[in-house]
């Protein structure tokens, strides 16, 4: 291993936890005088078919992209990642993850599987800055609970700290199609930790009431939606057999002469197009089943999480990303007379927890 680019590696991995997007890691990267991979090698005397840039501290976003996206950092060697078509078209097109080979434990881990996997889904959370320049340790992960759209970050250079707030995507006033759930950055950020401090304080001094509690709350969650994902497998993988029956019969219609070219065309296209959205579905429900059937195992991948934070004393930005999934905003209740702001937490691997419920148990 490399140790000099590994912690490279590891730092861009950090920031991507903590929320900073590849353009922002590539312009911090160069300020802090970080030679980029090509300078790198030039200095160390690897070889490289890369042209050495006039600033060897320029990193371009696509190589922080690259890094990120590259599994080799978990320890595995991925092979077959690009083909060509044949000896005449020698343009090498990438292969889809699913066919690309991969062999694990292959070298030392630079990244730990975890980390990888979330930054991942970080990445799938793709959010712009405000023109300001300005960005928000939850932004990504804020959504209405009543409607699901993501929640802006609204702020400008002339707002104090105190100003800066969340509101639904899809609120207009008068005109849009949602009320308008708002909340204030800080509001935000004292609720959550005030959340994510109970359950790491939990955790830390009732674990195994904890996971008691857990394990029955997934089991039935998973269970219900095992039964659901099967009996649409199976109603998928026989439609997929009756189609191909149905694609011999029209095929044998079509030579008896029983129904013309133009028919027997029209009809395979909305077999054919009809069977690849069944081959899809049947994969997604095949890999959210697999999900299902891993959670008590997650479970446990949680609870190591959260016992890493047991000395936490602020919210930061990695264990923010790396405990919490999701956050939901409900709308504002003013009945008492006075405003009261009521979120729900998703926390990654294990879903919603009910702290309430868990506290009521531990005074009981």
């Amino acid at each position: 291993m490399d140790e000099a680019a590994a912690l490279v590696v590891k730092r861009i991995f950090k920031l991507c936890m903590e929320g900073r997007g590849p353009m922002q890691i590539a312009k911090l990267l160069q300020e802090e005088k970080v030679l980029n991979p090509t300078a790198y090698k030039k200095r160390e005397g690897i070889k490289t078919p890369s042209p050495e840039t006039a600033d060897p501290y320029h990193w371009n976003t696509n190589t922080v992209v690259h890094i990120l996206e590259r599994r080799e950092y978990t320890g595995c060697t991925v092979n077959f990642k690009t083909y060509t078509n044949s000896i005449w078209d020698k343009k090498q097109r990438e292969t889809p993850i699913e066919k690309q080979a991969v062999f694990y434990n292959t070298h030392p881990a630079i990244i730990e599987q975890e980390v990888f996997d979330k930054v991942q889904e970080i990445r799938q959370q793709r959010h712009r800055r405000t023109k300001t320049g300005k960005s928000s340790l939850f932004s990504g992960m804020v959504y209405c609970a009543d409607c699901g759209a993501k929640m802006r970050y609204c702020t400008t250079n002339y707002f104090e700290k105190r100003q800066d707030h969340f509101v639904c995507a899809n609120y207009r006033s008068n005109t849009g199609s949602c009320s308008a759930h708002f909340i204030r950055a800080v509001v935000l950020e004292e609720l959550v930790w005030m959340h994510m401090r109970t359950v790491i304080s939990y955790v830390s001094r009732y674990e195994d009431h904890f996971r008691a509690v857990m394990e029955q709350k997934l089991r039935l969650s998973s269970e219900a939606a095992i039964r659901g994902h099967k009996k649409r497998l199976a109603q998928a993988e026989k439609r997929l057999g009756e189609l191909d029956r149905l694609f011999i019969r029209i095929y044998e219609d079509n030579v008896a002469g029983r129904i013309t070219d133009e028919k027997f065309s029209m009809m395979s296209k909305t077999y054919e197009d009809e069977q690849a959205q069944l081959k899809e579905e049947i994969q997604t429900l095949q890999k959210e089943i697999e999900v299902q059937e891993r959670q008590i195992e997650n479970l446990k991948q949680f609870i190591q999480r959260v016992r890493k934070y047991e000395d936490l004393d602020e919210l930061t930005p990695y264990a923010l990303r790396e405990l919490v999934k999701a956050i939901y905003i409900e709308a504002p209740d003013k009945s008492s007379g006075k405003r009261h702001q009521g979120i729900r937490i998703s926390y990654d691997l294990v879903g919603f927890i009910p702290v309430e419920e868990l506290l009521k148990q531990e005074t009981a």
